[in-house]
């Protein structure tokens, strides 16, 4: 049985930078034929958007750089959830500080911020682009923290 790192991506309402960031992985995943090593969602840390489709602008941005948000569908964090994946990865500071404030005691979750594995801007949180748009700016930064997540995790795993 191969062994499966899971992965879940945190934004507020889990329609645009989480998605975003579930599609980058996933499609940075396939392309080093790495599919079966993985398991990644996305969610988000408020109920607002449950069973929406990622933001249009977050799809548009993401389908002209080759990735396909379109069958994703928003959902809430879950206390489970921090039993069962490997790694929460929050889009900023605010959902990391809540994703720890409601992490069980006992969970075995390693919570971080998406650009902690980014080179130009660690320890920084992605702009929420609802508002004030950015969306393209938005998948490049956060494309690039998840090129250099995966390669992290090809590190520490030696994964086949």
């Amino acid at each position: 049985m191969q062994f499966k790192n899971r992965i879940l991506f945190v934004c507020m309402g889990n329609i645009c930078r989480s998605p975003t960031a579930e599609g980058s992985f996933r499609s940075i995943v396939e392309k080093k034929n790495k599919s079966q090593n993985f398991e990644i969602d996305s969610a988000g840390t408020h109920a607002y958007h449950i069973g929406n489709a990622p933001d249009k602008r977050a799809q548009e941005a993401a389908i002209n750089n080759g990735v396909d948000l379109s069958g994703q569908r928003a959902r809430q964090v879950h206390e489970s959830d921090f039993y069962y994946y490997d790694f929460i990865i929050a889009m900023d500071k605010d959902n990391l500080n809540r994703l720890q404030s409601i992490c069980p005691d006992d969970s075995h979750s390693k919570i971080e911020l998406i650009l902690d594995y980014s080179s130009e801007s660690p320890g920084a949180s992605v702009p929420d682009p609802y508002y004030e748009g950015k969306f393209d700016e938005i998948f490049k930064m956060v494309y690039s923290a998840c090129v250099s997540f995966f390669e992290s995790i090809e590190k520490k795993t030696n994964i086949d």
